[in-house]
């Protein structure tokens, strides 16, 4: 299950080697095709609880609070959660900052490029908790229920929500955002493809039925649907002509949330000032929350002009995601002086697999013995220690640094879960753990390079004039795809190696839209990216890995995986009824996919690095699941900000 909280950061077209392990959304790139796969984490819980007794034609009892697999952990009379500041005073101003440009302020639509913060505006029927795994608690929704089979849900909305306009948000919203979402975002349609229809029910309710019972995860997806006024919408602009959700507009939108939009400098700096009258400030969820006078978002388009800028103080948070950065480039005053701080943030809500993404599209790369001499060929030691201060290691699973991880051979309930598929997936998962090559010596190296080269003779290529080719006299050659210039050194690093092999290598720097066109179109060889993953696991695995996926335009599949085990397995860990069998069927569908050699995995850190002006504080005590949690709930703290200097 993967959600958007409202503190999370813009997304940069082109994932950046993270100091974060799992789930920035700023260095996330399929958060630039439309969809957010930052998610609530999943820990060891309660036992799941009994499925509650139809009541009122099967419809179930209403609920403050949805939990995957147990019970929520607040009350439903709760005042705020545990790990917020309720006093924290709403004051000041803080800038972020973000790559590339934007020319939009719809993002809706999968096309353009949206502006930041625009989730500030918006709220959603339900809102997660930071030191909860995969529970949801009501926020335009008081109160939600569904029947014994998950077969559908519905919500009840508060009376008190409303517009910034006044006009009050209602159940035809709802619906009426539900289809226009599903409509013009393709992505988002496939996400919300179960859901069979959604429709008005009562003066304040929207219930949603599913195409399928049984799972347990569709109610939950519902909640995190984002509210739009149907009103605003369909009426005309200030131009005279009717307004269109399906395009870009640069007209600020109508809103709901504790934001509004303040100021825009299109492609250069939006900004968004707090809501006095908003109608949800007082709601328990939201205590605590939001404490800024006015965000701003600053857009830089070059990520060493932007370090810069840091450093003249032109914004004031930063995540590092250069491992060089972090070594050397924070030695200036303002850290000595102790107005910039420095402080690392463990990331314990989210997995991820960052790689080299080969297309499976292409011929050349459907030979997975191909594949592994790719992996082979990659010197993980002397890149981590030439180019990333040994900072790294390297990423072995496709849940790094969780549970859900799958390690040594198989057992237990994973085990049966294998066994069950055992005609569909590599007899190999049974008798052989995975493991990428070592390359920490130049013997090492040397023969890692011999075995590529025998794969690639089996798969049958041979070097002929230095160039290898295939039996039709073709030249293997290869194009590395990368928007970030940061990773422009890091795929230079791994050129050399696969031209020892006969590979003939272009690595080639696109600007954002380009990159994300040809993402979108699936026009590339090899691309560095990867995907985030939530501890609950679920219908999104369809999307990343499954074959429905591998051809559908926007998707995440970027390797292009058509495999009939991966779907079975896909379709165990959506249809776990307990944390073990999610544990366990998550596990065994890590373990396929490592099997398969799809990607050749890079590295991964386990802590989100960053880097402030000491103008703010932050809870004592950080949710566990919610990593740094900036801005939302951090507040501007007068007496450091006197001592640091104002705001340049």
């Amino acid at each position: 299950m993967t959600r958007l909280r409202r503190s999370d950061r813009p997304a940069a077209p082109g994932w950046r080697p993270p100091a974060w392990s799992g789930a920035t959304a700023r260095s996330l790139a399929i958060a630039a095709l439309g969809i957010s796969l930052l998610g609530t984490a999943r820990a060891q819980e309660p036992a799941p609880a009994a499925a509650p007794p139809a009541t009122s034609a099967g419809a179930g009892e209403w609920r403050h609070g949805l939990s995957l697999m147990g019970q929520p952990k607040y009350p439903a009379d709760f005042k705020h959660f545990d790990y917020v500041n309720p006093d924290a005073p709403k004051t000041g101003l803080v800038r972020q900052s973000v790559d590339g440009t934007f020319d939009s302020l719809n993002d809706i639509i999968p096309r353009g490029a949206a502006a930041a913060g625009l989730h500030l505006i918006y709220d959603t029927l339900m809102t997660p908790a930071a030191d909860e795994v995969a529970t949801e608690y009501g926020l335009i929704a008081e109160s939600v229920r569904y029947p014994a089979d998950f077969s559908s849900v519905t919500y009840r909305l508060r009376p008190e929500a409303k517009w910034h306009d006044g006009q009050p948000i209602t159940a035809d919203d709802v619906v009426w955002s539900f289809e226009q979402l599903t409509k013009n975002n393709p992505r988002q349609a496939y996400y919300y493809s179960h859901v069979k229809g959604a429709a008005v029910t009562g003066e304040r309710e929207v219930t949603f039925t599913f195409d399928q019972a049984g799972n347990r995860e569709l109610p939950q997806i519902v909640g995190q649907l984002r509210v739009m006024p149907k009103h605003w919408w369909t009426a005309n602009g200030p131009d005279g002509k009717p307004r269109d959700i399906s395009q870009g507009t640069l007209e600020v939108p109508l809103g709901s949330g504790p934001y509004k939009v303040k100021q825009v400098q299109p492609g250069r700096s939006i900004s968004f000032e707090r809501v006095p009258d908003y109608w949800g400030a007082n709601l328990p969820v939201n205590i605590g929350s939001d404490n800024f006078a006015e965000q701003r978002y600053e857009y830089f388009r070059d990520s060493t002009v932007e370090l810069e800028a840091f450093k003249g103080d032109q914004y004031d948070f930063r995540i590092e995601t250069s491992a060089k950065d972090w070594a050397t480039a924070y030695n200036f005053p303002a850290v000595k002086d102790g107005k910039v701080i420095l402080e690392e943030f463990p990331n314990r809500s989210s997995g991820s697999m960052q790689a080299f993404i080969p297309n499976l599209r292409r011929e050349k790369f459907q030979d997975q013995r191909v594949r592994r001499a790719l992996n082979l060929a990659l010197d993980f030691d002397g890149m981590n220690r030439t180019l990333f201060f040994g900072q790294y290691k390297r990423t072995s699973s496709y849940f790094q640094n969780t549970e859900l991880a799958s390690s040594g051979l198989p057992q237990g309930l994973e085990l049966e879960i294998l066994e069950s598929v055992k005609d569909k997936i590599p007899a190999s998962v049974f008798t052989t753990p995975y493991t990428n090559p070592e390359g920490w010596s130049e013997g090492l190296r040397r023969g890692n390079l011999r075995e590529a080269a025998n794969l690639l003779k089996q798969a049958g290529y041979e070097v002929k004039g230095g160039k290898l080719v295939n039996a039709k006299g073709e030249p293997f050659t290869m194009e590395i795809l990368i928007s970030n210039p940061a990773f422009e050194r890091v795929a230079l690093f791994y050129k050399p190696s696969l031209e020892r092999l006969g590979i003939t290598v272009n690595v080639r720097q696109v600007d954002i839209s380009q990159y994300i066109n040809r993402l979108r179109a699936r026009d590339y060889d090899m691309i560095i990216t990867g995907w985030a993953q939530s501890l609950s696991p679920g219908n999104e695995q369809r999307d990343f890995w499954g074959s429905s996926a591998a051809d559908r335009e926007g998707s995440g599949n970027y390797a292009g995986i058509k495999d009939a085990g991966i779907d079975a397995l896909i379709e165990k860990v959506i249809y776990a009824t307990s944390r073990e069998e999610l544990v366990a069927a998550t596990r065994a569908l890590d373990r396929v996919l490592l099997a398969h050699d799809y990607v050749v995995p890079s590295w991964n850190y386990p802590n989100t690095r960053t880097a402030r002006w000491n103008r703010f504080s932050h809870p004592d005590k950080m949710p566990e699941y919610g990593g740094d949690s900036f801005p939302n709930i951090w507040w501007w703290d007068a007496e450091k900000a006197a001592k640091t200097g104002a705001a340049r």
